[in-house]
């Protein structure tokens, strides 16, 4: 499997050693990106080109996502839980404990909420084997994929 399937097809499947080694590549662009966006003093013309970089990277990790969700025999449709609805509950928790009166403990609540689905992604994506074997999705990308000749004894 080349790059270009790993980031930008969304069918198949990733072992958990490929998972993290776009893990590490989009943790590395965008610490670059940071350290870039820092030396040229938030020109208009980087934040372009950052907020393109970021569609292009959030693609990618869909599409690595997905892959990863079909190694555990999964639908790819999981990443809304294990993407979407994090930010959505933890962008509620702000907003609920800073415009709600007494509301701290719903607030808590959403963030506590937030981080049990980002720490259940962790494990399901970055943690756990994928099925054995051949499944729904694909053929087992660490099994062997020849079997080598029996040298029987002469």
């Amino acid at each position: 499997m080349g790059w270009g399937h790993l980031f930008f097809n969304f069918s198949g499947r990733v072992n958990r050693a490929k998972f993290w080694i776009a893990v590490v590549i989009f943790a590395a662009i965008h610490v670059l990106m940071a350290i870039l966006d820092y030396a040229t003093e938030q020109s208009v013309v980087f934040q372009a080109l950052n907020g393109m970089l970021s569609i292009v990277i959030v693609i990618c990790s869909i599409a690595v996502g997905v892959k990863r969700l079909h190694d555990r025999n999964k639908s790819g449709w999981y990443l809304l839980l294990f993407y979407f609805l994090p930010g959505v509950l933890a962008a509620l928790s702000v907003l609920i404990g800073e415009f709600v009166e007494d509301a701290n403990i719903i607030a808590t609540v959403l963030a506590l909420l937030a981080f049990a689905l980002i720490v259940w992604a962790l494990v399901e994506l970055g943690c756990l084997r994928g099925t054995v074997g051949v499944n729904q999705y694909g053929p087992d990308p660490i099994a062997p994929t020849t079997v080598p000749p029996v040298r029987l004894p002469t």
